[in-house]
């Protein structure tokens, strides 16, 4: 049987006539991050000796190894790399006869030392891990789980996603940071036999799940709670089965009261466009909807919303599941499967609800017939109704609610009253303030990439600057670019697709129906045509005026860039080029 730790001590006195050193003797150590690495260890590992050691039961925190040079390690966890257990064992090699190397300690992160009992020295074809058919004990997968959450909470992510494929040795852990989908060096390469593993035991701890097990075969939801160096973390499980493998997405949710959203600005929203939430939220009844794509922030900024709410209100929300913690609203979790005839759980809360004598209501997401119905049924008896749908435009928005999928009545979207506000938003990276690039300096980059991922030269840069000042009349000297080395301050170690970023900001356009007849005419009569022509007609200040009254999310992203808030590289990845943009510039 394998040691237990807390006898670790005792049975090293009985097995080599001393006592473990003290706890606090110095040892140096190394920090060994990316499976690279690993193989490049020199001497290079040779196998491992929990089992010679009979220390198995340590095997979450630290794992004693031998070297080609016959020299003997321990790989082991920062956390415990001056532990007294980690000490002890040290002490245990050298009675059981095995020279120490120089140095014997190094740090390894859970997943890399997870996968240390799968693998094969010396495989040039890079395959360098095995299953072994041993059962690896919870403790250690649970310990390589919680590590790639706290990276990504480290790193700012929204996202986590556990790719396995399962055809191959190896697979990959990505995650979406500042909108981007990125794999950071440490996580390319974890065997996908132990990626597995570590899926079914996070599976166990899921509530709310459609199955006993994880299952790589089905499509699986459900949400799991974590509690990481303090801080209360849900994350929603969302897994795909794809040709591949399973693929799980995990949507990472803050759930701590010191983590309420901020205010609308500093969101990224400008004045005015503040100004006309206030409008909208003092109008009694009706809906105000935000759309954008999926992790555009839309969760963020409804949250932010509904807590500004005056406290005479009483606020109910109706999520799947909460996103965030809204200290003056009633919240409610309503899970529901992935049948999309699945209504049941959400109709019976929505019963109760409608009893509540509320003011205020949230309904996360109207995204299939029964959150449809749920609006119709609510927009239109007096309450106030905030919302978000999937969209690509604020134009979008009535023609995604009147879709097939969701079922809204045009009659009623076009009733005035029903639809208070409409906003479409989408989240750019910002520029770091403390090592951005003028102009100048980016004509100096010795290696630059463009939008699309290409390197460009010097001269293609300059032409690429003088069609950004020709067709949008920003002069050079007011942009700002993301420098590809970024700074101590944004994350220099980070993905080389993030150096230079700041943060995120939000960039809008709003529609108030209210105040636009011709919009509301639109809709009932279906004319996307002639919508399109009066949203691009409407009267507006000029590009570089703060008045955000009448723009497209476009150019409030342009007016940002103007500031040398954004770089226009970040804009061209998400609208297209710059330099075929003819924007409205004139004010009307």
């Amino acid at each position: 049987m394998s040691v237990a730790r807390s006898t670790l001590k005792r049975v090293l006195r009985e097995r080599t006539g001393r006592a473990p050193r003290q706890a606090w003797t110095p040892r140096r150590h190394v920090a060994i991050q990316t499976r690279d690495d690993l193989a490049g260890l020199v001497p290079g590992l040779a196998r491992t000796l929990g089992r010679d050691l009979d220390v198995m039961s340590l095997n979450d925190r630290l794992c004693p190894v031998a070297f080609d040079d016959g020299t003997a390690g321990i790989f082991v966890l920062a956390d415990y790399c001056h532990d007294d257990q980690t000490l002890a064992v040290l002490d245990l090699l050298e009675a059981r006869g095995w020279k120490l190397s120089d140095p014997s300690l190094f740090i390894l992160p859970p997943a890399l030392l997870l996968a240390v009992d799968r693998l094969r020295p010396g495989d040039p074809a890079g395959g360098m891990y095995r299953a072994t058919g041993v059962k690896v004990e919870r403790s250690a997968l649970v310990s390589a789980f919680d590590e790639i959450i706290q990276w990504a909470l480290t790193n700012g992510a929204s996202d986590i996603h556990l790719n396995a494929c399962t055809a191959q040795s190896e697979s990959a852990v990505r995650f979406t940071v500042a909108g981007r989908y990125i794999s950071p060096e440490r996580y390319r390469n974890i065997p996908t036999a132990a990626m597995l593993d570590m899926l079914s035991v996070a599976w166990m701890d899921v509530q709310g799940g459609n199955g006993a097990v994880f299952d790589p075969l089905v499509e699986q939801q459900g949400r799991l709670r974590r509690r990481i160096e303090g801080r209360n973390v849900l994350l929603r499980w969302a897994s795909l089965a794809t040709d591949a493998g399973p693929s799980v997405c995990l949507r990472l949710l803050i759930m701590d009261q010191d983590s309420l959203t901020p205010d609308l600005a500093t969101l990224g929203y400008l004045p005015s466009q503040v100004v006309a939430f206030e409008r909208a939220r003092l109008v009694e009844g009706g809906a105000i909807v935000l759309a954008g794509v999926v992790g555009s922030g839309k969760s963020t900024t409804i949250a932010t919303l509904i807590r500004d709410v005056p406290p005479d209100h009483k606020v109910i929300t109706l999520e799947d599941p909460a996103e965030y913690l809204i200290p003056n609203a009633l919240q409610n979790t309503v899970s529901r499967t992935l049948d999309a005839e699945d209504g049941s759980a959400f109709d019976a809360k929505l019963k109760t609800i409608k009893r509540s004598a509320m003011t205020d209501l949230l309904i996360g997401e109207i995204r299939d017939l029964t959150s449809g119905r749920a609006f119709m049924d609510l927009a239109g008896c007096g309450t106030n109704l905030y919302t978000t749908v999937h969209a690509g435009s604020a134009l979008l928005i009535c023609e995604r609610m009147t879709s097939d999928f969701i079922g809204v009545s045009r009659d009623l979207l076009a009733t005035p009253g029903i639809l208070k506000l409409l906003v479409f938003q989408c989240l750019l990276p910002t520029v770091c303030v403390h090592c951005a690039c003028s102009a100048d300096q980016l004509m100096e980059l010795a290696a630059w990439r463009c939008a699309a991922g290409v390197q460009r030269s010097a001269r293609w840069r300059s032409l690429w600057l003088d069609g950004i000042e020709r067709s949008i009349a920003i002069p050079r000297q007011s942009l700002r670019f993301r420098s590809p080395h970024g700074c101590l301050r944004c994350g220099q170690s980070r993905d080389e697709v993030l150096c230079g970023t700041g943060g995120r900001t939000v960039v809008a356009e709003m529609i108030e129906p209210g105040r636009s007849p011709a919009f509301l005419a639109g809709v009932k009569n279906r004319d996307a045509i002639g919508l399109h022509a009066w949203f691009s007609a409407r009267p507006r200040s000029a590009l570089e005026d703060p008045c955000m009254d009448g723009k497209t999310v476009l150019e409030a992203a342009l007016y940002q860039m103007a500031l040398g808030r954004i770089d226009p590289k970040d804009i061209e990845s998400r609208f297209g080029p710059l330099g075929s943009v003819t924007p409205r510039s004139a004010a009307r």
